[in-house]
């Protein structure tokens, strides 16, 4: 295995330059995956590993070849520089440079007859972009569509908040008229999460191929969305605001979606 003891190596800057810059993570088609669970759930999902680094003192060469079956560059590192390329503190002595897959709509491909789905639009906070990963995970929706993206799936901050569902869920990325012009194409109902011409969200039926849509905390969502909808839905609000955490709003939308159909 080939060792690394120099911070100033070139593939110990190139880590650190994926953690930090989506247009390089864009332009290698490279990310970083951290942690032996995440790391787990990538190979699980079908990403193609390219180099791994590993730091003995936390984890065995042997528990890595174990997991790993793909062949890859494996580099053994040193404490200091695991220090250095670890974005957080409990990486488990694993760090990996992994190859990014298509995040696009047509590469969806539905298992059911009637899917659901979750839809976000412009999410900008990778912790409530990963918020919203966690909730479809746990909900198993049937894909989930990040419309108008303002920060790319593969940066650590979402990698990390979503505890490696970006790797478990269905995921494409798409302008606003692109997913709309989708899922009228797939015949999926659009019930759009937003104050205007609203109907109470436990009122409507979501046991046919549904697309559930929720927007900002700011700014909502836009109103190509609101004109598309079968039907715009609201959570009745019973404090003094008219709007809570994306993500929550999310989790309640689906698991009524969820309840209905038998889950």
């Amino acid at each position: 295995m080939q060792e690394i003891s120099s911070t100033q190596n070139a593939l110990v800057k190139k880590v650190l330059q994926l953690q930090d810059k989506s247009r390089l993570r864009k332009k290698e088609g490279l990310f970083v995956v951290e942690g032996l669970r995440e790391l787990e759930l990538a190979i699980k999902s079908g990403y193609e590993l390219d180099t791994v680094f590993i730091y003995d003192g936390l984890v065995s060469e042997n528990d890595i070849h174990a997991l790993v079956k793909q062949h890859v560059n494996f580099i053994s590192v040193s404490k200091e520089i695991h220090q250095k390329i670890a974005y957080r503190s409990s990486t488990e002595g694993v760090v990996a440079m992994v190859k990014t897959k298509s995040n696009s709509l047509d590469a969806i491909v539905f298992k059911t007859t009637t899917p659901l789905v979750l839809i976000a639009e412009a999410p900008e906070k990778p912790g409530n972009i990963g918020a919203i990963l966690r909730t479809a995970d746990a909900a198993n929706v049937d894909a989930i569509f990040i419309a108008n993206p303002k920060t790319d799936l593969y940066n650590p901050n979402i990698i990390r908040s979503s505890v490696g569902c970006v790797f478990t869920n269905q995921i494409a990325t798409g302008t606003t008229e692109e997913i709309i012009a989708f899922l009228h194409e797939k015949n999926i109902n659009i019930y759009a999460a937003t104050l205007q011409n609203s109907n109470p969200y436990h009122q409507e039926n979501y046991t046919e191929s549904s697309a559930i849509v929720v927007g900002t905390e700011a700014t909502g969502l836009s109103e190509e969305w609101r004109d598309a909808a079968k039907q715009n839905i609201v959570i009745p609000m019973q404090g003094q605001i008219d709007s809570m955490n994306v993500s929550v709003a999310a989790g309640i939308l689906i698991f009524e979606a969820k309840r209905q159909r038998g889950f």
